[in-house]
């Protein structure tokens, strides 16, 4: 390892343009002759849109145009999609309700637009969108997923009777029957995932430029994959060709699964510009985020563990209600299903699952991936089940876990996954001694001499990365393919450009892929530039989501530039007239092995382009590409233990300790990896204590900015101890397996699970503020 390369804690190089204000963000450009747009949003959770009077609207100073539902309808722009195909238990598809971009006859969402103002300014535009008359018969709107599948409710979609989407199921439902009916304990739980809204630092914008002489469009978004935007909006959407339209997606602060997805917004601006011949800028609010952006999790769930008298688990079964909101979003259906009901198994030997999924529609924001979609909510329910267990048969918490962890691989599970490697004592391990689990007992007895209730708990969570191979994930009802791609260009003076279909948001890519390339070539990250996020610039990829950037997306760019090497050696050989065999790459030279015989690398890449003197046959420059379509999943893991004390008086929460120890396989950069686990750690804990999203029966949202819904904030968080542990992945060449999302799956059972702990009962659900804690206490 050099002082740069693969392991090195290297400072992030594009630190110095974003903490110096120098980031270039969609709200950032101007373009010539721009306008801006301003969104008429449904006041009502469900209404019939009866009329709507644009005629003052369109007399306000600046006002260039006022544009509705119903025209972009007339115009034959597409229905927004959901794009993984879920068939019912009875083999019925999925049912997937129209999801206009603007609402041309009726809103099923607080929030959902009716229309567009199109002004000069931004003022202009916002002070025209109140003078927009709209008649609405407001209709009976559901919130409740029990009450949406009650006899007799709402209906939101006559495509969805009773308001059921889907109701699909997994696994092996006599084995299961079987392994309880034989069961020597059985644990119960009742389980609510509380809804979540993303909140990325940056909020959603859009830019959409039509060129009416090429009939050409350009969109600048934020975007977490601008070339899968491209290919719905064109494919799908009917907004322009596929080969013109480009979609650029800049510096995006923040994603967290929220900026997958294509919005209405992102249509509706494109669509504008060109029946207004400028170009239209859009930039929601923080109270737009709230109504709009998908929000996640949402479950309600029944939870059953059979063990024997050995304390082993033979049977796990789960009933899931998925809260998908108003519409179906763009991978909303997988995120119940295949991420969530195949990791049911966790990191335990459990020979029987069977897993029942019913997705439903409710008047409200639509649902869909947020920071480990699916990962979170299954990992909740494995580990709030093995910590009632351990309660139940008075048994210690981290060796109940310890008797039942998969210890042989690979590992097939009943439902899906195939685990390839891990070692989960050792993650466990490493956690207990960095928080000193065995001296618990004796500081919580000195806390409970001095009036206070001290709770520990552990949480060893797995997740699946990567998500892959293309054909397997098809198999499954995925509308595309789940492969990377990456171009490798060596410039004539030997600095290289790295065009990738990963998109990096946050995540570090500029510093950590850079490293890869610099330990392969023994040279500086400075002569390495990375080039994403553009689809006129990167031929394709698959953008950022599901920790893949690094498993799949730099994987791709490893084989770019084993090509690349191939051919560089080849010449270097021819310059130096030795074997081919016989070139190793040190140091930024190609050195002949057992000689003082050298080129530096720049003059290798001057040579390809000069082209004066090249083996016979070979083509000039030295440029190559890879596609990378893993043949599995990666599977990070690790084990959180939380220790916390809570106030009886007042129902508060305070941490004492919070151990993180995580396997990853080989970290690129620890530094970056974690400040991920960090992230992560964040949102898991604000899941458990302070966030949740509340409507009201009307479909009203109660928390819709940061004075009602409870963000984490530094105070609330604790000084995390990071550990890690490594089993090389043995799917991908660089051993890397993903962390982006591991702090929010493990987090909140190790603090739910510490809390009930503390306070002796078991009936807490997230979030846990003071009042409900205080309420668990006193009942």
């Amino acid at each position: 390892m050099g002082i740069e390369g693969i392991g090195a804690r290297v400072v992030r190089k594009e630190d110095k343009r974003f903490i110096t204000g120098k980031g270039r963000y969609v709200d950032d450009i101007r373009l010539h002759g721009m306008t801006y747009a301003a969104f008429v949003r449904s006041p009502h959770a469900h209404a019939k849109v009866k009329g709507l009077d644009t005629s003052e609207a369109m007399k306000m100073p600046g006002v260039v145009d006022v544009l509705t539902g119903r025209q972009i309808v007339d115009d034959k722009i597409g229905n927004l999609i959901c794009g993984w195909m879920i068939h019912s238990k009875d083999g019925s598809p999925m049912k997937m309700g129209a999801w206009p971009a603007m609402a041309p006859d009726t809103v099923r969402f607080v929030g959902q637009a009716v229309a567009v103002v199109i002004a000069e300014t931004r003022n202009q535009a916002r002070d025209a969108a109140e003078a927009v008359a709209v008649d609405y018969e407001e209709l009976p709107a559901v919130v409740d997923m029990r009450d949406a599948v009650a006899s007799g409710a709402v209906q939101l979609h006559p495509e969805a009777p009773g308001n059921v989407i889907y109701d699909w199921t997994i696994g092996d439902e006599a084995a299961t029957e079987a392994a309880f009916k034989s069961a020597a304990n059985v644990v119960a739980l009742d389980i609510t995932n509380n809804r979540l809204v993303p909140n990325a630092m940056e909020p959603r914008a859009a830019i959409a430029d039509y060129d009416a002489a090429e009939e050409h469009f350009t969109l600048y978004t934020t975007s977490q994959n601008p070339h899968v935007a491209r290919l719905v909006l064109s494919a799908f959407y009917n907004v322009a060709q596929e080969h013109k339209l480009r979609v650029i997606a800049p510096d995006v602060g923040g994603g967290f699964g929220s900026k997958i997805f294509i919005y209405p917004e992102e249509m509706v601006a494109l669509w504008a510009s060109k029946r207004t011949g400028r170009p239209v800028k859009w930039t929601g609010d923080r109270t737009e985020a709230f109504l709009t952006d998908a929000h996640g999790r949402d479950h309600l769930t029944k939870a059953e563990m059979a063990l024997d008298k050995d304390n082993k688990v033979t049977g796990l079964r789960v009933k899931t209600y998925a809260n998908l909101g108003a519409y179906m979003s763009l991978f909303s259906s997988s995120v119940p299903t295949y991420l969530y009901a195949t990791l049911l198994s966790g990191q335990y030997n459990i020979p029987n699952i069977f897993a029942e999924v019913i997705s439903v529609y409710t008047n409200t924001t639509p649902v869909d991936a947020y920071r480990g979609a699916g990962r979170p909510e299954a990992s909740f329910v494995v580990e709030r089940l093995m910590e009632t267990a351990a309660r139940q048969l008075k048994v210690d918490p981290a060796e109940l876990r310890r008797k039942n962890f998969i210890t042989q691989f690979p590992h097939q599970t009943p439902v899906i996954m195939a685990y390839d490697i891990g070692d989960f004592n050792a993650s466990l391990d490493a956690a207990m001694k960095a928080i000193d689990y065995a001296g618990f007992p004796a500081r919580k007895a000195k806390a409970k001499s001095e009036g206070r209730l001290r709770g520990i708990g552990v949480s060893c969570y797995i997740e699946a990365c990567g998500i892959a191979p293309s054909k397997a994930v098809g198999s499954l009802g995925a509308g595309v393919g789940l492969w990377e791609s990456a171009e490798v260009r060596v410039n004539p003076v030997g600095t290289i450009e790295i065009l990738t279909g990963s998109h990096s948001h946050g995540q570090g890519h500029e510093t950590s892929f850079a490293q890869v390339v610099a330990e392969r070539l023994g040279i500086s990250i400075n002569q390495v530039q990375f080039v994403h996020g553009d689809t006129d610039k990167v031929q394709f990829g698959m953008g950022t989501y599901g920790s893949r950037s690094a498993a799949v997306g730099l994987t791709a760019i490893v084989k770019a530039m084993e090509k690349m090497e191939a051919k560089a050696k080849k010449i270097a050989a021819h310059q130096l007239e030795a074997s081919e065999g016989d070139i190793v790459i040190e140091n930024g030279e190609f050195k002949v092995t057992g000689t003082d015989k050298s080129i530096a690398f720049p003059m290798v890449a001057l040579a390809a382009y000069t082209a004066h003197n090249l083996p016979d046959g070979m083509e000039p420059g030295l440029k190559e590409s890879a596609f990378y379509d893993p043949s599995n999943f990666t599977f990070p893991a690790g084990s959180y233990i939380c220790e916390v004390e809570v106030d009886a008086g007042t129902g508060k929460t305070d941490f004492i300790n919070f151990v993180a120890a995580d396997d990853f396989g080989r970290l690129i950069n620890p530094m970056i990896v974690e400040g991920q686990v960090h992230g992560g750690l964040a949102q898991g804990i604000g899941q458990a204590l302070l966030e949740n999203c509340v409507y009201d029966k009307s479909g009203q949202l109660l928390t819709a900015s940061f004075m009602d819904y409870a963000m984490p904030r530094a105070e609330d968080l604790p000084s995390f101890k990071v550990q890690h542990t490594s089993t090389l992945c043995p799917g991908n060449p660089l051993g890397v397996k993903g962390c982006g999302e591991a702090g929010a799956i493990g987090a909140a059972a190790a603090v739910i699970n510490a809390i009930t702990d503390a306070i002796g009962s078991n009936k807490l659900e997230m979030p846990a503020s003071p009042d409900r804690v205080w309420h668990a206490i006193h009942g």
